[in-house]
């Protein structure tokens, strides 16, 4: 069974930097798709950023480009979220989740196992 721990949440200011990890055990790490979500109160779940099991190819909501950098180390088995500029309309409950599988999915029904979130507020 997979198991998904999100850290690095927090309250920023707008402007500022937060860099959110995800540890995956219970699996081989690399024979997994991964996406970070997020959740803001009263809003659907969305896909933020998805990446490859090899890392070569990722996906951005428009919303982030430029701004948010998806990477994961397949021997750590982390996945990791950095968000720089950050904004008080990123501010979410931001979840990871992973499929198993050779490409990124960017759906929620895709994803096969989630984290529990970590909460990121953006002051403004």
């Amino acid at each position: 069974q997979v198991q998904l721990i999100e850290s690095g949440g927090g309250l920023v200011q707008a402007g500022g930097s937060l860099r959110l990890s995800c540890t995956f055990s219970g699996r081989t790490f690399s024979n997994y798709g991964m996406g970070w979500f997020r959740q803001a109160p009263g809003k659907e779940r969305e896909v933020v950023a998805a990446i490859v099991w090899s890392g070569g190819s990722t996906y951005y909501v428009d919303s982030v480009k430029g701004r948010v950098t998806i990477s994961r180390d397949n021997v750590k088995n982390k996945v990791y979220l950095q968000m720089n500029s950050l904004k008080p309309e990123d501010t979410a409950v931001y979840y990871c989740a992973a499929r198993r599988g050779g490409t990124y999915y960017l759906k929620t029904d895709d994803y096969e196992y989630w984290g529990q979130g970590t909460q990121v507020t953006v002051s403004s």
